[in-house]
């Protein structure tokens, strides 16, 4: 693909937007709208049809047509992190970005990221994100989007990862793909892009936070990391403490000094795991619950002199850790409690 020449005559790198697909038939044309209409020309749209069985695939070849910077790539269904993989072994640019297909961007969000990583060879650079529901309110923001522009680095974003202040996407972010080296994404995980992303940190000067929003997350019931139904436990909670174990292991052979941190993020991830387990589950022939509960108890002098946990999170880590299922039936009435409460004041 030639690459674009701007004002003064010198080339533009091909971005390559990688977009995973499966059984999206309403959403899909507002996401490839949104990449169509970048004000950065020099795009290469990669629509990976992950074995779509409603039609999908053939709106992936129609939206084609149309374009001739969007390709398709056809796969057997294998989840999201290997379409994105599939998209990276084919893509032609010399920059990636990657946008879930039930979400949308700003118009000139890969002309912001383009123009921010200019001479800075090996840094990703981000946008801020926020979050829409089907009704099409506004849900509470994940990740704060600075005020001005923030320069982090690789040392000091994985400090803000792990105080979950920073934003591990890799759809709100433009990443050299010289970076990626021989990494891909986890397979058959959820929560993949923290897997990648301190892989990739290792190799990063650092990262460049920008003060806009440019993407737009669509929260949709179903989608793989935001099943919010009733007693749904998602997997995702369960590679989150993996999550939490690979990133210790790598602080405590290479950021020692990071350590407390570390821990406190794989108490956390803990915290949020038995917070979210149905009680059932909670048994002893469950071997992860077991080895969570094990480790809160092995490290009960980090929980309580930690300074990077409050004090609440404490308290419920303490109460997991001594009577893991009193505590958590005692959670779920209070719960119930506040969830009564509210729908009586709205009444």
């Amino acid at each position: 693909m030639e690459a674009e020449e701007n004002r003064e005559g010198i080339k533009m790198p091909t971005i390559s937007v990688i977009v995973p697909v499966y059984n999206i038939m309403e959403l899909l044309p507002r996401c490839v709208a949104s990449l169509r209409r970048q004000t950065y020309a020099d795009l290469e749209i990669l629509l990976v049809d992950d074995g779509s069985t409603d039609g999908t695939g053939e709106l992936c070849d129609r939206l084609a047509a149309e374009d001739s910077r969007i390709r398709v790539l056809h796969k057997e269904n294998g989840g999201t992190s290997s379409a994105r993989n599939l998209g990276i072994e084919n893509a032609r640019g010399e920059f990636l970005g990657f946008v879930d297909s039930d979400d949308y961007v700003e118009p000139d969000m890969y002309m912001r990221l383009r123009q921010a990583v200019s001479g800075r060879e090996n840094w990703l650079v981000q946008v801020g994100r926020d979050e829409v529901d089907e009704q099409g309110g506004q849900l509470p923001g994940i990740c704060e989007i600075p005020e001005r522009e923030r320069t982090f680095s690789a040392d000091e974003f994985l400090r803000e990862l792990l105080m979950h202040r920073g934003d591990c996407s890799f759809c709100t972010k433009l990443v050299p793909r010289r970076l990626l080296g021989a990494d891909r994404f986890p397979e058959k995980q959820l929560n993949e892009d923290f897997h990648l992303m301190i892989r990739l940190l290792q190799r990063a000067e650092g990262v460049v936070s920008l003060p806009v929003c440019g993407y737009h997350v669509f929260y949709r019931l179903g989608s793989n990391t935001r099943k919010v139904r009733e007693n749904d436990f998602s997997r995702v909670f369960s590679d989150n403490v993996s999550n939490a174990d690979l990133v210790l292991a790598l602080v405590e052979e290479k950021y020692p000094a990071m350590r407390p941190v570390a821990v406190r993020f794989g108490l956390f991830q803990r915290l949020d795991y038995l917070l979210h387990i149905p009680i059932p589950q909670m048994r002893r022939d469950n071997r992860q619950y077991r080895e969570i509960v094990r480790f809160l108890r092995g490290h009960l002098w980090d929980t309580v002199c930690s300074p990077y946990l409050t004090a609440k999170n404490k308290i419920y880590l303490l109460a997991l850790t001594a009577a893991p299922g009193t505590a958590r039936r005692l959670h779920r009435l209070g719960m119930k409690l506040k969830k009564n409460q509210s729908k009586y004041s709205r009444a």
